[in-house]
């Protein structure tokens, strides 16, 4: 019976309300218990739920209701029920900034944002995190049974497999229960040493990395790069393996990931410009004030940035000068240290290349005669000059890496979207290709592989069912020893299945989509969907294997990889096709394959979720503007969303070098393309669906300002119940682009982003 006839003269005073009587639970909690108590003739207390005292539905303002009834014996009854409004999301000051570029004008309301030295800039970033935190407050026993799921499918106390040193010894990593980063250690006959322990490093650290560690070539000294901010501004330190003795004073400021040794006296480090852009090449003599350390070389073109590396064979160190579109790669000999560097082939705009060097070649890997690349050598004996082609260019294989043996050269390579490896005999060219157990798989070449002379060379393979794999393979006949799986306790691969479909796009280009399910999983437009997408850098989205995804598919989501256009997942013109003012093709990609995994029954049409970081935030960013209908919600990390803004702006890290990617705004053509699609110019007021985005304060690759900008001009536009569809930002304060830092850490953010997407697919 309804509670207005139920219940007499309070269902006529509770008339005036009758927004509260349209929900269940409302009525349930709340309305009747407080009616039964007037139908009783008494007075009580009335226990009503936290969740309506923080979300009462279609309340915007704290209100007050009070009740008067008068009873036969005119009993006066008073019932003061007090309603406290949702939480506001903080609102951000609007200060309109104008720019005019190319005749047309733009106006930013929330440029201030950028001041990170202004403290309403903190504050409204620690505002942001307390709405997310009250908003989602009834998540926390989701995100803590996620968590423990997490930790369940991992071996906390854990070794990897040993390799050995190009000084001869055998090493190793571990990791120890609740402790966040891993401890090298090495052994050579009965006495072992702990050559790095990051968790003692870390202890003073809210944020901590290792970004590189390079061993001398005697075995005498560890070199290594912290970075303790996230900024990947990094500390360079320098310590006697044996003794724990530092040697030399440590050197603050130096590029995060950089490092090499050209013998046991000389390291060769990087530091950056104005722009954070790695342009200096630095050598540090052992047994030397830092100060006096000199500049090997310095690239002074701002689309180009600095590396440096030891070869495999130990000839020497090269320090590659690399811009989207063009290298340079110059040479250092071990046995002249203070030579000059020379360049083993001339800068050429347009041609890339990568080198090795095995016995008295260089081999160089590079696309002077197709956008797949090909093999050339460089002799010794004629640097500066293209040698003997080695593998021709195939317009079907795209030749991605080389790694040079004693015996053998590895190709890595695509095919067919795939990764693949190639055997070359060094001395009759012969090719042979790895057989892989799983045609959706990942295969890659170890960084383990020290040893120039090894009968094997050590790999790692992995598929989105098949927990990483060490793997030797012997150069002989290709045998596939497997040293070890990752453990993950609890895994069952045949309860999964990983399908690869290919999705027409509008332009009938096949986008080639890898879904992993539950085996048993129907194509019904049942299941709800988590859809990712990348599609920038040529960069290639391949099969892994997660120990945090099977929660999600556990509880009948479908994964979904959607290989777009930008990538590199089909060869380089699968990236050519995704960039500059084709950059269109990526989103669209998208929408078309979402619309496609509709149309073939892998997809509930209205509990579609999506997710991408960093450029993959940018197309999460186009596709909410283009199409907000499709998805039911969508997790943005650490999103590149201000793309006109922060590519007008030089001082900002990345952006000239990105002028390749993007294309330089300055050009008008360039400038409208960028326009046409970038996620914060193109905020109109939309039912956009519910949103989470993250961001890190330190983040020197996408700066925090954009995601907060972006979330602000979003929640002005949206026309969506925001009830039901919240826009929230969580930012790491104190980290970059990566997030957490420590594997714990890390756990705990996934968990957080994993319940909120649960949540809204109703999965909850």
């Amino acid at each position: 019976m309804p509670v207005e006839e139920r219940h007499g003269a309070f269902g006529d005073l509770i008339g005036s309300a009758p927004d509260l009587l349209q929900h269940d639970d409302v009525r349930r909690d709340l309305i009747d218990p407080i009616a039964d108590s007037f139908a009783d003739g008494g007075s009580q207390s009335i226990n009503i739920p936290s969740e309506h005292l923080h979300k009462p539905p279609n309340v915007t303002t704290p209100l007050l209701y009070t009740v008067g009834l008068r009873r036969y014996h005119m009993l006066h009854i008073c019932v003061l029920v007090a309603l406290t409004a949702a939480p506001t999301p903080p609102d951000a000051r609007i200060s309109p900034q104008v720019t005019v570029e190319h005749g047309i004008a733009r106006v930013d309301p929330y440029a201030w944002m950028r001041d990170r030295d202004n403290s309403e800039v903190i504050e409204h970033l620690e505002a942001e995190n307390a709405y997310a935190e009250t908003v989602t407050a009834h998540l926390d026993p989701l995100r803590e049974q996620l968590y423990n799921e997490f930790l369940g499918r991992l071996v906390e106390d854990d070794v990897t497999v040993p390799w050995v040193g190009e000084d001869g010894w055998t090493y190793w990593s571990q990791t120890k229960q609740g402790k966040d980063y891993p401890i090298l250690l090495r052994k050579r006959g009965d006495l072992e040493q702990v050559v790095l322990d990051e968790n003692e490093l870390a202890d003073e650290h809210d944020y901590f990395e290792v970004t590189n560690i390079a061993v001398s070539p005697s075995g005498e000294l560890v070199a290594w790069l912290q970075d303790t901010s996230g900024a990947e501004h990094a500390t360079l330190t320098i310590k006697n393996i044996a003794t724990g003795e530092q040697i030399d004073e440590s050197i603050d400021e130096v590029a995060a990931f950089d490092l090499a040794w050209i013998d046991d006296s000389n390291l060769y480090y990087l530091r950056y410009d104005h722009a954070n852009r790695p342009n200096r090449v630095y050598r540090h003599i052992i047994g030397t004030p830092t100060s006096s350390d000199t500049l090997v070389a310095e690239e002074s073109d701002e689309r180009f940035w600095a590396g440096v590396s030891r070869l495999s064979d130990g000839a020497g160190v090269i320090i590659p000068l690399d811009s989207t579109l063009t290298t340079e790669v110059r040479f250092i000999a071990s046995s002249d240290a203070d030579a000059e560097p020379v360049s083993i082939l001339p800068r050429t705009d347009g041609v890339e290349y990568e080198v090795d060097h095995q016995g008295d070649r260089f081999l160089v890997r590079i696309n002077d005669a197709g956008d797949n690349f090909r093999l050339i050598e460089v002799p010794d004996s004629a640097i500066g000059k293209i040698g003997r082609e080695l593998v021709p260019h195939d317009p079907n294989v795209y030749l991605t890496g080389i790694a040079a043996f004693q015996d053998s050269v590895v190709l890595s390579e695509r095919r067919g979207g795939y990764t693949a490896i190639e055997f070359m005999d060094p001395l009759s060219l012969e090719r042979r290709v790895l057989p892989l157990p799983e045609q959706v798989s990942t295969v890659r070449v170890s960084g383990e592989n020290e040893v120039f002379e090894a009968p094997f060379v050590r790999m790692s393979y992995m598929s989105p069912v098949t927990p990483i794999q060490t793997v030797d393979i012997d150069i002989d006949d290709l045998e596939w020893h497997v040293r070890k799986q990752r453990e993950v306790p609890g895994w069952d691969a045949s309860k999964y299945a990983v399908t690869r479909v290919m999705i027409p796009a509008r332009d009938g280009t096949m986008i080639p989509v890898s879904i992993t399910h539950l085996a048993e999983t129907p194509t019904d437009g049942s299941r709800p969907m988590l859809l990712y997408g990348y599609g920038a850098y040529g960069s290639s989205m391949d099969p892994y294997f997660s120990t945090t995804r099977p929660s999600l598919i556990d509880r009948g989501v479908v994964y979904a990889v959607a290989h777009v256009r930008g990538g590199g997942e089909m060869g380089r013109y699968w990236y050519d096709t995704g960039k500059f003012h084709d950059k269109i093709n990526t989103f669209t990609d998208f929408i078309d394959v979402a619309e496609g995994l509709i149309e073939q029954g892998w997809a509930d049409p209205d509990r579609i979720a999506i997710e991408g970081g960093s450029a993959g935030g940018l197309l999460i960013g186009a596709v909410l503007n283009m199409r907000p209908d499709l998805w039911r919600v969508a997790n943005a990390s650490v999103p590149f969303v201000d793309v006109v803004n922060t590519m007008l702006d030089p001082t900002i890290p990345l952006t000239v070098g990105e002028y390749e990617e993007w294309g330089n705004p300055m050009n008008k053509a360039f400038y409208k393309t960028m326009l046409s699609y970038s996620p914060y110019d193109n905020v109109v007021p939309k039912p956009y669906p519910a949103i989470l985005v993250t961001a890190g304060l330190n983040d020197p690759r996408v700066q925090y300002w954009e995601p907060t900008k972006w979330v602000a001009k979003l929640r002005d536009h949206t026309t969506s119940n925001p009830a039901e569809s919240p826009i929230l930002q969580r930012t790491n304060m104190g980290a970059g682009h990566g997030g957490a830092s420590g594997r714990y850490g890390r756990y705990r953010e996934i968990a957080w982003e994993d319940a909120f997407l649960l949540d809204q697919l109703r999965l909850h």
